[in-house]
């Protein structure tokens, strides 16, 4: 599996690793979570975040998100959006101009 970006502002660069993980979750940016996230070990620096990542028959099949890092650098755990989900969202944009997601708020939200 690839991973195409502009790693720390060098264009047209390519790493390559394999899917560690399938169905995990990373933080949004907001106070929700992305599930159904793949992990890679391809490294997903700065600049290869909404890149593609790419299988070996190359076809996309996730969006370079985010990185975990226990050293605060990039080098870490790198997790990609599926590119089915990112599909739905630019579709929900371009539609609609906003994605709206459902979710159950637990007792402790709703009294806050």
């Amino acid at each position: 599996m690839l991973a195409i970006g502009s790693t720390f502002r060098q264009s047209r660069t390519l790493t390559s690793g394999i899917i560690s993980a399938l169905d995990r979750t990373i933080q949004s940016l907001t106070q929700f979570q992305i599930g159904g996230v793949i992990q890679t070990d391809a490294s997903v620096n700065p600049g290869n975040s909404g890149g593609p990542l790419i299988n070996l028959e190359g076809a996309v099949i996730g969006v370079n998100a985010q990185i975990i890092s226990g050293s605060r650098s990039s080098s870490g755990v790198g997790f990609a959006i599926p590119a089915n989900l990112a599909r739905r969202v630019a579709e929900a944009l371009i539609e609609d101009g906003e994605m709206k997601y459902s979710y159950i708020a637990s007792a402790a939200m709703m009294l806050a």
